[in-house]
């Protein structure tokens, strides 16, 4: 017998109210997993992303083994930039290296279009594989956001400081601009591919837009991100989550945005984000390094955050950054059954 679906979570992200508080968590699938660490001595990130029964696998494991309410596609955010003529390889211990970094308006003309279906077929047939067989829970599609991905694409690789880019904002506004353009057309139209393929929920990562100050976020990014929600809320039924790191000096740029959920990383509580004045479903915010603690403070810190939430129960648990590779599976499952004990109404 088929397993009920269970869409909590796609109720909690439309701020409707539901049983328990429903959780997932940023890298869950992956990372910390045995049996996700034996396929890496096989494959690559790339080559998993590039076999669909492979990658599925990979996407569906957290949720036998976790028990969470959705189960997040296991891919890159640099997944669809080969698609733009970007040489891009994943390297262990570094993340991200861009071989062509971008530098003139010439190397941005120059940038294609994606078509997904014949770009990322793989992306989508993971999808279909996922929704029409194999999940009991929504699969969450996701995206990364101009600004981040753009910040790869000047650097080069992973950065600290961020200065190429925001110089290269500064100093050539028109040429950033027109990247934002191109990176924000290829964003709605990946997204909606994976929409189209099954994916009932979204989220948009902008990992590292929190290195801008509110000024330049209101100049430089939020009319690219006002225009990619804008597009992609034409799918009423689909929730869209916006998620950023260090950026609670963003939060009320991001509240303004038409997205349905905004993520907390741990640096905002929950009850400071609603005194600011946020009136979005939240989602968040537990610091992933208070996993690897006791299970006293585990359960004190969690406890706490659906405290603050149950004030008015427009809350989705997750993470503030993602599962790192020490956090024991254990202890996750653990997590999961507290957050929906605890948080049973």
């Amino acid at each position: 017998m088929a397993k009920q679906f269970n869409d909590t979570i796609i109720k909690a992200y439309k701020g409707e109210t539901t049983n328990y508080t429903p959780t997932w968590f940023m890298r869950q699938a992956g990372r910390s997993q045995p049996e996700y660490r034996k396929l890496k001595e096989q494959y690559s990130l790339f080559e998993i992303t590039h076999r669909p029964e492979t990658c599925a696998y990979v996407t569906r494991l957290p949720v036998e083994q976790y028990n969470v309410d959705a189960a997040i596609l296991y891919k890159d955010i640099m997944s669809p930039l080969p698609a733009l003529g970007i040489d891009v390889e994943i390297k262990s211990g570094i993340g991200p290296v861009i071989h062509n970094p971008v530098e003139t308006m010439e190397d941005i003309e120059r940038l294609g279009t994606i078509n997904p279906e014949k770009d990322i077929p793989y992306v989508l047939d993971t999808i279909r594989l996922l929704t029409k067989e194999q999940l009991s829970v929504p699969l969450i599609g996701f995206s990364g956001a101009p600004f981040t991905l753009a910040s790869y694409m000047i650097e080069g690789g992973p950065s600290k400081t961020y200065a190429k880019t925001k110089a290269f904002m500064y100093r050539q506004p028109d040429v950033w601009f027109g990247l934002m353009d191109k990176l924000a057309d290829m964003t709605v139209a990946y997204v909606q591919a994976q929409i189209d393929a099954g994916a009932r929920a979204i989220q948009i990562f902008d990992s590292w837009v929190g290195t801008l100050n509110a000024t330049d976020y209101r100049t430089f990014i939020k009319p690219v991100m006002t225009h990619i929600f804008s597009e992609l809320q034409k799918n009423e039924e689909i929730p869209f989550v916006l998620f950023g790191v260090g950026a609670n000096h963003l939060l009320l740029e991001f509240n303004d945005l038409p997205i349905d959920v905004l993520g907390l990383d741990w640096r905002t509580s929950i009850k400071e984000a609603r005194d600011m004045g946020i009136t979005k479903v939240l989602q968040g915010n537990l610091d992933p390094a208070i996993l690897l603690s006791d299970w006293e403070t585990i359960e004190a810190r969690t406890k706490k955050i659906l405290d603050e939430s149950k004030n008015d129960g427009h809350h989705v648990f997750n993470l503030g950054h993602g599962v790192t590779p020490d956090i024991k599976p254990e202890t996750l499952k653990k997590l999961t059954d507290l957050i929906h004990s605890y948080s049973a109404r």
